[in-house]
């Protein structure tokens, strides 16, 4: 950790990117790069941490792994699909974009964080990679495969506002999540089409929507490995339980 102005030490938190040619509407040719939306440092920086990006060097395990050890907590955020394959089935018809350097690099820190007690927070397909690290696996299309779901892709693009509360969740009473929110029934956003099926071995299922979707889990033998499938990044500034989830996450990197 490195020391702030006031003397405290401030945890350094890394954030997994994204390849940049792996979202919708970039066109091609550009130079390959790795990029992040800024709500996640924002809310990393409000809550007192130090982010920075974790680059994708998913082939070359030795730098990735020296990347990590310097960090005090890992955040694994929201993008685009997890490739299939990595839970062992084929594409579905309404699988969206895939970014293979991201899962690779993405399993291999949650596992290793998972191992050695460092504090993780996933954030929408963050719990997703949590999970599927653990032996989980998907529904490709919530819409198409569950069709009695309700509605989960309240997607920017489509006109939503990233902190629109589509939805409530449930909140398991004995859980840190419950602890945090101090809340048994929470309105939540929602910003993905793809959600938990099995969840993956030794990670407890905390909260849920009303149509039976999983809306969090978390490791009860870890002392912060928690994954949540809204994106608190865009509550942060406004939203006490929310702010509250952040403040934890980085208490839980600062021990």
């Amino acid at each position: 950790m490195r020391n702030g102005s006031n003397g405290r030490r401030r945890p350094l938190i890394g954030i997994t990117t994204q390849t940049l040619q792996s979202m919708d509407g970039i066109p091609e040719g550009l130079p390959q790069s790795w990029v992040m939306n800024r709500k996640y440092f924002d809310a990393v920086v409000h809550s007192g941490g130090l982010p920075v990006m974790i680059p994708l060097y998913y082939d070359d395990l030795d730098t990735l792994r020296g990347i990590y050890e310097s960090l005090d907590g890992i955040l694994i955020p929201g993008g685009v699909d997890m490739d299939p394959a990595r839970y062992g089935e084929g594409p579905h018809e309404k699988l969206g974009r895939i970014d293979p350097p991201r899962d690779g690099v993405e399993l291999q820190v949650a596992q290793w964080a998972r191992e050695d007690g460092v504090a993780t927070l996933g954030i929408c397909r963050g719990l997703q990679v949590m999970s599927v690290g653990a032996g989980g696996d998907l529904w490709q299309d919530l819409p198409s495969q569950v069709p009695d779901t309700m509605k989960h892709d309240y997607f920017p693009n489509e006109g939503w506002e990233r902190d629109h509360l589509a939805h409530e969740i449930e909140l398991l009473g004995r859980s840190l999540i419950r602890e945090i929110w101090q809340m048994d029934l929470a309105p939540v956003n929602s910003m993905h089409h793809q959600g938990i099926r099995r969840l993956g071995d030794g990670l407890a299922r905390t909260a849920w929507a009303h149509d039976g979707t999983l809306e969090a889990a978390e490791d009860p033998d870890h002392p912060f490995y928690v994954g949540v499938q809204w994106h608190p990044e865009s509550m942060e500034p406004s939203d006490p339980p929310t702010r509250r989830l952040f403040s934890a996450f980085l208490a839980a990197a600062g021990r």
